[in-house]
């Protein structure tokens, strides 16, 4: 079997690692070939990992996340790709190669002398969503035209949507009316787990780096510096905490980090200035050395406008890290079942305090608004509270463990793509 897998770019993210994974996985009388575009200026390209993982991308350099006129030639050089390589699967990963990738396949499929005798180039094509641009990215018209674009080729040239929660494939098919139920196949993200494996003996180089002591409650946050990661909010959050909550009793300080860069870091430090956070907030831009950065962390917060299944949560879980989210996405399907909601100090069961700024779920904290109040005062509880961070977090760490290993999301994927070739030869 052979198959080549396309995403839009390798650049900082969920996406480029699961692309990585898939594509460096050794089974016998399968290849797989890895094709990526451009990482565009302000982002950090992770084809480093590509090397580490032992895999080699074919780039395409007219390939990028913004639409253009290269899109063309981009089709052209994708469906040339496909037809030196004769693949039994087609991947597409992320929407604009999940657009350029399917067009160039309806062209591989049908351009051929044997539609005459109506046989179509044997190929199957999946597309996997790993979140989605239908809100809170595009204007209204610009959303509405990709939401067009979507449903057209999930019907033309699609045979299985891959989703990684139930959460999205409830909203992808059902609210946005996104391709067939029969379609969609949920297959949720896998890591190499043992990477964060000791992470107890982990953690004490970069508090140390950051000067904070041993008392001191260091809250993060990872991830690229975009709108969509909705970093303002995360700052508005801890002003208002500094404002109403910072005097609650404390041992130590109160500190907040923010891990990751992109186009919005001078807009976001100049902001934190301006909340009077210049000594409560750090920004260290892009590290590779994650496995040393999570275990320092007690509390890994997330306030993103939208998401797949966030790759931050799996890998704050993974180290046993209490987390605090907005509930967009697939993060209802991380954080688990509402257990109850309420204020800082409550212990009501959610039936007698429907009124509180947050939820507190199994697996952590959810935000239901994009309201700086509201995530604060989660955040307060989490501080304030330890017993419920080692809970949280324990529960965490022993639900990834069950739910998202690499070998999982190999086992999965493989039995799809038998399943699609399958259906295939017996068609031939």
């Amino acid at each position: 079997m052979k198959i080549v897998r396309v995403i839009a770019r390798l650049n900082v993210g969920g996406p480029a690692k699961h692309v990585v994974w898939l594509s460096s996985a050794q089974i016998a009388g399968w290849e797989s070939l890895l094709v990526a575009g451009t990482v565009p200026p302000g982002e950090e390209d992770m084809s480093y990992f590509a090397t580490e993982m032992g895999v080699t991308p074919i780039f395409v350099p007219e390939m990028s996340r913004e639409i253009s006129l290269k899109d063309t030639l981009t089709i052209w050089k994708l469906y040339r790709l496909f037809r030196r390589e004769h693949p039994d699967i087609i991947h597409t990963h992320t929407a604009k190669a999940g657009t350029v990738g399917r067009v160039a396949g309806l062209f591989y499929r049908w351009l051929t002398p044997g539609v005459l005798l109506g046989r179509p180039r044997a190929c199957r094509f999946v597309h996997t969503y790993h979140g989605h641009i239908f809100h809170s990215y595009y204007g209204p018209l610009k959303t509405r035209a990709f939401l067009l674009i979507e449903k057209a080729l999930a019907k033309l040239i699609t045979d299985r949507i891959v989703v990684l929660s139930e959460q999205q494939r409830q909203e992808i098919s059902e609210k946005f009316g996104v391709g067939r139920p029969a379609q969609f196949s949920v297959i949720p993200l896998g890591l190499d787990l043992g990477v964060f494996r000791n992470w107890k003996e982990r953690g004490r180089a970069f508090r140390a780096e950051l000067g904070l002591a041993g008392d001191d409650i260091l809250v993060g946050i990872v991830g690229r510096l975009t709108e969509i990661k909705n970093h303002d909010l995360f700052l508005r959050a801890a002003a208002t905490f500094k404002q109403k909550f910072s005097k609650q009793s404390l041992r130590g300080s109160v500190r907040f980090v923010v891990i990751g860069d992109g186009a919005l870091r001078n807009a976001l430090e100049q902001q934190a200035h301006a909340l009077g956070l210049r000594d409560d907030v750090i920004f260290t831009g892009n590290r590779r050395d994650l496995e040393e950065i999570y275990p320092a962390l007690d509390i890994v917060a997330l306030t993103s406008r939208n998401e797949g299944t966030p790759l931050t949560l799996i890998e704050a879980m993974a180290n046993a890290r209490p987390v605090i989210s907005t509930l967009v996405g697939g993060v209802k399907d991380l954080l688990g079942a509402p257990v109850r909601t309420g204020s800082i100090g409550d212990r009501l069961p959610a039936s007698q305090d429907s009124n509180g700024p947050f939820i507190i779920h199994e697996r952590g904290i959810g935000i239901a608004s994009d309201d700086a109040a509201d995530f604060a005062a989660g955040l307060a509880r989490l501080i304030t509270d330890a017993e419920l961070r080692r809970e949280t977090g324990a529960r965490g760490l022993q639900f990834v463990a069950a739910q998202y290993p690499r070998e999982r999301l190999l086992e999965d994927t493989r039995n799809l793509y038998l399943e699609l070739v399958s259906n295939l030869r017996s068609e031939v």
